[in-house]
């Protein structure tokens, strides 16, 4: 992959579109990347992974951080856009993140999303391929082959990172590496064998628990079984080996033991069987004794009561023949009754209704009362006309009485409109008037709310104006004393650095070896080196007072930034309060407010007023022609009332001569019909008495007739003689009984065993059934004893059964187990065929890191001018540490092998910086072998001197023959002389800016 262009705008701290030219750059091979603390060298970098990416390397991407230059201006879109080559195609993708900008329309910010765009050249234009996130960081990682954190470390080299790799303990040193070559699979497959392992030991201890709880159940089936006692329950845990074969022949001598008591229970059944057979024998034939015995007592007993009752006997079939033959009589009985009843109840109907009928008809007949009937009926029909004409006189009536309220209502209504109207200049001239108050509120209101607005901006400005007076005293202060601290800082700096320029002798003589060149004079002598005088400054001591001095002025440059950013924004507070105080404008602004309001609430009633106007204009309308139709009825009902006066007189008088007494002709017809009523109910009431006085004299006639024929002497004699049939079942039912008792006892007295059980010695059959009763509980008990025995070998039998095919589905789990074991304790490093005690991930980081050191053993050779190798180292780590991750050093010149905790500080950056390049070859051939043609290296050249840089110059050098291009970001002043192409970030008040140049290299 090779870079070729980089433009940035309104990102981090550029506010201005910039441009990188890396082909520019490239062409020296090596360039360098250069500027002062915080002016946007590492942005640079920053930009080009978002543009692949579309995200900044890790350590710089904070939560709540953003990408968007605070030096941008609002309307200016962050942008970054990259154009390089990879697997032979030439791209450029163009990346805007999520960020906010000015609306189009009115005031406020809105939201735009983030946006891609990857295009390709095909040597004649660009042609777009993609603007979809996903799809673009797709296309990325397959042309690249590896991931942003993969990138962030092969291209843009960690100095740093390798340098605390190189001190770091084995410990640290895997995690290191395990992020970089992202051996997270090799510790998954730890994680999942420790997980099977455990998952499968789980099992194994399950179904050894299993096995014991079915032991547990055979324990309690086999009960106390007396050969058990010698062979108790094993004392076993899940997990022990020997559990299958311990359980087996437990439960093998529990089925003896158990089918040993069944015989036993078995045969003392068939003898207590016998015994009760017997017995219940005996009992049976007691009971049939004694039963046989008290039915011939009972028989003798109800002999003779039989006999006492023969004389009831004889009146009870007397009684039944006379009711027999007064059965005959009783329907002419009940008919002569029937009819008794029937004239008494005719002959009080007749009296009654006589007492209703007047004096002069108390003694009349049949034939009279009909004819007095007749008449009444033809005087009532003669009153039809006379109710009809009284009916229209009611109506006529209750019209004239409507006629009359409708005419006072009108009246009130027509004086109601009549006052209202009179009324009606003035109503409407007090309505016009509001509606021309609340017309003018309005204006009023519309007025105001144009000074109102413009008031408050005032007054909001006023304020910031104020607030911005205070923040800039307060900001003035600050700077102050931050110019103070930065000269202080600076003058400690400069006073340091000329004593360690006095001292550099001594610390030069500090860095010489026995036996070994001096690097100012040769000489492999060093007779009398300088020793450092008392209070003698190092270069760590220099670095700090440096570093305090570049915060320091930091601090000032940003009161600076802020001072200039108060004042710039209390100008343009001042401008837009103008010269009124806060106090004025907030008093005008209230004045304003108050007025405004008053005259909006009085303008919220102008709708209403022009409502309420126009509701009055309709009433008046309306009113004004109401009044016309009501005295158009008026004039109407007054004709209908004189219409209905005559008609009611001429209809009295009609009426007055159909009434006579009474007082409506409704009365005199309601007279008429009583008194029909009481003659038609006399006249039928006469006729059904005569009915039933002939239907009585015929009922006697037919009485004394079925008497004499039924054997009775007289009609009371047959009456007595007559029995309700429930009395006459009664007695049918006694003499039945007596019937029936009678024959039971002639069987009974027939029967020979009954007759000879009689002879015999009285029975004992509660005796013969309590002996029944124990034999039949010493029965129990031996069939409960033998189905006992009987279920217990039974459910041995299924428990025994049941555990071996537990103990048999147990086996290969615990095989299983084993294995899995092995292969955990294998990769874990726990087990005692890896004897090394390295862990899976171990061995792969290990292996990883044997190619890493033999890659950087090549550059660090030619960096260390053949002296140092550097070395992996395998053995077995002391303690808890981690084993086969050491790495060594050898040095040429003693031949000894030590730690590369001990290199000093250039050595340190040779190594650290070869093992930055050997990873970068072993990760670019772990990721497909993609060319990195372009490669960042950040910071640490300070530490070396001349002499080691020109060495690590070479090296980098060396690069180019391969067409690669190394970017240096570095703050050391000499490289600038050195390294042709460089690329300068320089630090402005309104955003950093880069640019291109070329220094001369001196020799």
């Amino acid at each position: 992959m090779r870079l070729h262009q980089l433009r940035i705008t309104a990102f981090g701290p550029f506010a201005a579109t910039q441009e990188v030219d890396f082909d520019a750059l490239s062409g020296a091979g090596i360039f360098l990347l250069h500027g002062p603390t915080g002016a946007g060298k590492t942005s640079v970098l920053d930009a080009v992974c978002y543009a692949l990416y579309g995200a900044v390397p890790g350590a710089r991407q904070a939560p709540g951080t953003t990408l968007r230059s605070d030096h941008a201006d609002p309307g200016t879109p962050t942008e970054v856009t990259l154009e390089f080559t990879a697997g032979g195609r030439r791209l450029e993708i163009t990346r805007r993140p999520e960020q906010d900008r000015p609306k189009k329309r009115g005031t406020g910010t809105t939201r735009d999303k983030a946006q891609s765009l990857l295009r390709e050249y095909d040597g004649r234009q660009w042609t777009g391929l993609s603007r979809s996130h996903q799809e673009i960081g797709e296309e990325v990682e397959q042309l690249l082959g590896m991931s942003r954190e993969q990138f962030c470390q092969v291209v843009l080299l960690p100095q740093g990172e390798f340098a605390k790799f190189l001190r770091a303990d084995e410990n640290a040193r895997g995690r290191l590496l395990g992020r970089l070559f992202d051996t997270r699979r090799f510790a998954a497959v730890e994680t999942l064998l420790a997980e099977r392992r455990r998952a499968a030991e789980a099992r194994v201890r399950t179904g050894d628990e299993k096995v014991l709880g079915t032991v547990q159940r055979i324990a309690q089936a086999a009960g106390d079984c007396a050969d058990l006692r010698a062979w108790p329950l094993p004392a076993l845990q899940p997990g022990d080996p020997g559990l299958a074969g311990s359980v087996r022949a437990w439960a093998a001598v529990a089925r003896c033991s158990a089918r040993e008591r069944l015989a036993v229970a078995e045969y003392a059944l068939a003898a207590v069987e016998g015994r009760h057979a017997a017995a219940r024998r005996a009992a049976e034939e007691a009971r049939e004794l004694d039963r046989l015995q008290r039915r011939h007592a009972e028989t003798a007993r109800r002999a003779a009561l039989l006999e006492q009752a023969a004389p009831e006997r004889r009146r009870v079939g007397d009684l039944l023949d006379r009711a027999a033959r007064a059965a005959l009589v009783a329907p002419a009985l009940d008919l002569r009754e029937a009819a008794s009843a029937a004239c008494r109840a005719a002959a009080g109907a007749e009296a009654a209704a006589r007492a209703e009928l007047p004096a002069s008809l108390a003694g009349a007949g049949a034939e009279q009362l009909a004819a007095v009937e007749q008449r009444l009926r033809e005087d009532l029909g003669a009153l039809g006309a006379a109710r009809r004409a009284e009916q229209r006189c009611a109506e006529a009536a209750r019209e004239r009485a409507v006629l009359d309220r409708e005419a006072r209502a009108a009246e009130e209504q027509l004086r109601e409109s009549a006052e209202w109207l009179d009324r009606w200049e003035e109503t409407r001239t007090a309505l016009a008037a509001r509606v021309d108050a609340a017309q003018q509120a309005a204006t009023l209101a519309e007025q105001l709310a144009g000074r109102l607005e413009p008031a408050r901006l005032h007054l909001n400005a006023a304020r910031r104006r104020d607030a911005l007076d205070e923040d800039a005293r307060r900001t003035e202060a600050g700077l102050l004393t931050a110019r103070e601290e930065s000269a202080a800082a600076r003058e400690r700096w400069l006073e340091l650095k000329e004593a360690r320029l006095r001292g550099i002798a001594a610390e030069l003589a500090g860095a010489l070896v026995a036996g070994e060149p001096c690097t100012v004079c040769g000489s492999a002598e060093h007779p009398a080196p300088a020793r450092p005088a008392p209070g003698h400054v190092d270069r760590a001591a220099e670095d700090a007072a440096h570093t305090r001095y570049e915060q320091a002025e930091e601090r000032r440059a940003a009161l600076e930034r802020k001072r200039a950013a108060v004042l710039q924004a209390r100008a343009e507070a001042a401008a837009a309060a103008g010269d009124a105080t806060t106090p004025e404008l907030l008093a005008l602004t209230q004045d304003l407010g108050s007025r405004h309001s008053a005259a909006h609430a009085a303008a919220a009633g102008l709708h209403a007023a022009r409502e309420q106007l126009g509701r009055a204009d309709r009433e008046h309308t309306a009113r004004a022609a109401d009044r016309l139709e009501a005295e158009r009825r008026a004039a109407a009902r007054a004709s209908r009332r004189e219409a209905l006066d005559r008609e009611h007189a001429a209809l009295e008088a009609e009426l007055a001569l159909v009434r006579g007494d009474a007082p409506t002709v409704a009365a005199r017809a309601g007279l008429l019909e009583d008194r029909v009523r009481m003659v038609t109910a006399a006249a039928a009431a006469l006729r059904r008495s005569e009915a039933a006085a002939a239907r009585l004299k015929e009922a006697d006639g037919q009485l004394a007739d079925a008497a004499f024929k039924a054997g009775f002497d007289t009609v009371a004699e047959a009456a007595a003689a007559v029995l309700p049939d429930h009395e006459r079942t009664a007695l049918r039912h006694r003499l039945d009984a007596w019937q029936a008792e009678e024959a039971t006892l002639a069987d009974r007295r027939a029967e020979s065993d009954t007759a000879a059980a009689a002879a015999l010695p009285p029975a004992d059959p509660a005796g013969a059934e309590a002996e029944a009763e124990r034999a039949a509980a010493r029965l129990r008990t031996a069939a409960s004893a033998y189905d006992a025995a009987r279920v217990r070998c039974t459910e041995l039998d299924r428990l025994s059964r049941q555990a071996d095919l537990e103990l048999r589905a147990l086996g290969p789990l615990r095989e299983a187990y084993e294995r899995v074991a092995r292969l955990a304790g294998l990769t874990a490093g726990t087990s005692a065929d890896n004897e090394r005690k390295m862990r899976l991930e171990a061995y792969v980081l290990a292996a990883r890191l044997e190619q890493v050191a033999a890659a950087a053993s090549v550059r660090l050779l030619r960096m260390s001018g053949g002296r140092y190798t550097l070395l992996h180292s395998d053995a077995k780590a002391s303690g808890r540490g981690r084993s086969g991750l050491g790495l060594h050093v050898v040095d040429a010149w003693t031949g000894r092998e030590r730690d590369t905790a001990t290199l000093s500080g250039g050595e340190t950056f040779f190594a650290s910086l070869a093992l930055a390049l050997g990873l970068a070859d072993v990760v670019t051939d772990e990721a497909g072998g993609v060319r990195l043609d372009t490669l960042f290296i950040d910071e640490g050249f300070g530490s070396l001197d001349d002499q080691a840089l020109d060495e690590v110059l070479d090296v980098l050098d060396s690069l180019r023959e391969r067409d690669r291009s190394v970017g240096i970001v570095s703050h050391v002043a000499d490289l600038r002389t050195r390294v042709q192409a460089q690329l300068e970030v320089v630090k402005q008040r309104g955003g950093s800016v880069v640019r291109h140049h070329t220094a001369a290299p001196t020799g």
